[in-house]
């Protein structure tokens, strides 16, 4: 294993010492180590949810036989962010978490790693750190929000909270109506409701074959995201065990794939610049172009806000991302996938 580096032979004997003081046990010296990389915070409603799926991860970890060690991965979150001077750091985000997580595991000679992240720049950014590091990783994405209700109706953040804002200006709504949006459009954990880039980037994550199916749509207030963050746990050991790297999931094929359900999802933009950067981290060649030549011949099959009327909720009980590829069956590649 990898970690032998840290842990074997007598020149090892301070590393093993330091071990030690963390608790672990010589028995557990001859199991894989797994980094776990959460992005978990307080204050970005996607991720504070996280130190469930942080035990849930821990459990399959232990029950197939590995070792976990909890770090920690800076987030932003765009939406508070967006504004004023905080948006100056959003993008830049992207590279420091890449480079952290990379430290982290280079640093500690780690055998595998799981990802746990959310958001526009956390999940990126952590496809570029597993790009780099060609490791057996697995990511778990955190999930979207439930909408909010008011008046019989679904609400989301970037309608019916920004877009408010501009009706408000204009005399259009009352301010008892502002303020009953500002209080129900998000009504608890998980990342904005229709496929803006946090749940665009989940989404390409699981057509990359870097998540396990469901992922992607799986809500974040569900006992069924937990159930896949622990059977993530149990299977980035095993893919340790079978000595399956990342690089073997980034293709060409694969972003290809990845490409076509973001343009039959109809999601974020941003997918652009994201795309391509972890395509260059993963040492694939993918020009801007490409995207445009598969915009073209991919259906749009979904309504899904921002540019529709229905959420990652609907995607989520129409089948998710495994629906969607059926559907656009024979317009994709054959790619390896982590399920």
């Amino acid at each position: 294993m990898r970690s032998d580096r840290i842990k074997k032979g007598l020149e090892r004997l301070p590393h093993r010492a330091l071990l030690h003081a963390t608790g672990i046990t010589t028995e557990e010296m001859n199991k894989p180590f797994i980094a776990i990389a959460s992005s978990f915070t307080d204050i970005v409603p996607g991720h504070i949810h996280m130190r469930r799926l942080e035990r849930a991860i821990e459990k399959g970890i232990y029950s197939a036989g590995g070792v976990s060690f909890i770090f920690g991965v800076l987030a932003v979150c765009d939406g508070i962010a967006m504004g004023h001077k905080g948006m100056h750091y959003s993008l830049p985000s992207r590279e420091l978490i890449a480079d952290s997580v990379e430290t982290f595991v280079q640093a500690h000679s780690l055998d595998g790693v799981v990802l746990l992240t959310a958001c526009d720049k956390i999940t990126p950014g952590m496809l570029m750190a597993a790009a780099r590091l060609d490791l057996p990783c697995i990511v778990v994405t955190a999930g979207p929000m439930l909408t909010g209700r008011l008046h019989g109706k679904r609400l989301s953040l970037v309608r019916d909270t920004f877009e408010a804002v501009g009706r408000a200006e204009a005399g259009l709504i009352e301010e008892d109506e502002v303020l009953a949006l500002e209080m129900e459009a998000c009504p608890g954990a998980g990342s904005c409701q229709g496929v803006y880039t946090a749940n665009t980037m989940a989404c390409v994550t699981e057509a990359l074959g870097l998540s396990l199916p469901d992922m992607a749509s799986s809500l974040a207030v569900s006992g069924k995201k937990e159930r896949l963050a622990y059977t993530s746990g149990r299977r980035v050991v095993e893919l340790v065990k079978e000595e399956i790297n990342s690089r073997r999931f980034f293709t060409p094929e694969a972003f290809d794939n990845a490409i076509a359900i973001d343009m039959a999802l109809g999601g974020s933009t941003n997918a652009c610049l994201h795309i391509l950067a972890i395509a260059h981290s993963a040492g694939v060649e993918l020009p801007l172009e490409r995207i445009d030549e598969i915009s073209r011949k991919t259906p749009h099959i979904a309504d899904l806000r921002p540019g529709g009327e229905y959420f990652m909720e609907d995607l989520e009980f129409a089948g998710g991302i495994p629906a969607v590829l059926k559907r656009l069956k024979s317009l994709l590649a054959d790619s390896l996938t982590d399920s």
